[in-house]
């Protein structure tokens, strides 16, 4: 664990003075180490403190804002209110159910089984179903399976029409509508009125995220690998040690 930089500790100090306060967190790799068994991980024990301790605070909103299913979420982080949880990367607000159309539940059948043909039988590789789509995961996989299945999918069922393909780390999701963490902050920023955003996250599909945030807001990157965030850390403990330091700014603002 390492101080964070001077020029991110100021940023920060400023974004503490801001009458409402939204503080946006990716969980996995970012609240939670990345570990082999998804339904294992778990937030740290210091982020899990001032995650409550920020939103137990005047004018402040902490969500999680995921690319796990809402239910999901919500089992493996151990949060709940006042913290909001959004998941499916903001196709699941925990404040109403995703209702998918008629056009888009026969969508939503026609994927699974185009997954299923090129995903079934290839050892190391998992299939994730999800109110908006299919989630193909190979990071239990061998090296040259996980790049032959990442490649079947990216050419054959991301491909198909209607279809909206995010790729992350070891991952492709599919979903039958259009959703984004970027468009996610839109959306929360809007509903709370928030004059501040601080938004923390590691993987690229966090990146629609970090484009989308304006000119006061803080992005931070954990993790290697190119962003638009304007500060990075190194790895989870070291957002533990961001948040205990909004805290201590936002009490004393």
């Amino acid at each position: 664990m390492t101080e964070p930089a001077r020029d991110l500790l100021d940023a920060l100090t400023a974004l503490a003075l801001v009458p409402q306060l939204l503080v946006a967190l990716d969980f996995d790799g970012v609240l939670a180490p990345i570990v082999q068994d998804p339904s294992s991980s778990r937030p740290l024990p210091g982020s899990t403190a001032a995650v409550g301790a920020l939103a137990e605070l005047p004018g402040t909103t902490v969500a999680m804002l995921s690319g796990r299913a809402l239910a999901d979420l919500r089992t493996v982080s151990g949060f709940g209110a006042p913290v909001r949880l959004v998941g499916s990367h903001g196709g699941e607000f925990d404040d109403g159910e995703l209702v998918l159309t008629d056009e888009q539940r026969s969508l939503k059948k026609e994927l699974a089984a185009a997954v299923a043909r090129v995903v079934d039988g290839e050892p190391g590789a998992r299939l994730e179903d999800k109110p908006a789509g299919i989630v193909v995961h190979v990071r239990g996989a061998e090296p040259g399976v996980a790049a032959r299945v990442l490649e079947a999918v990216r050419t054959g069922p991301a491909r198909l029409p209607g279809i909206e393909a995010t790729e992350g780390k070891a991952v492709v999701e599919m979903a039958v509508v259009q959703v984004s963490k970027g468009a996610a902050i839109d959306a929360l920023r809007e509903r709370l009125r928030a004059d501040g955003v601080l938004f923390v996250g590691d993987d690229v599909t966090d990146e629609t995220a970090f484009v989308r945030l304006r000119p006061g807001d803080v992005g931070i990157k954990v993790g290697a690998g190119e962003t638009a965030a304007a500060y990075r850390v190194p790895a989870p403990d070291d957002v533990t040690t961001v948040l205990e330091q909004l805290v201590a700014a936002r009490r004393e603002r």
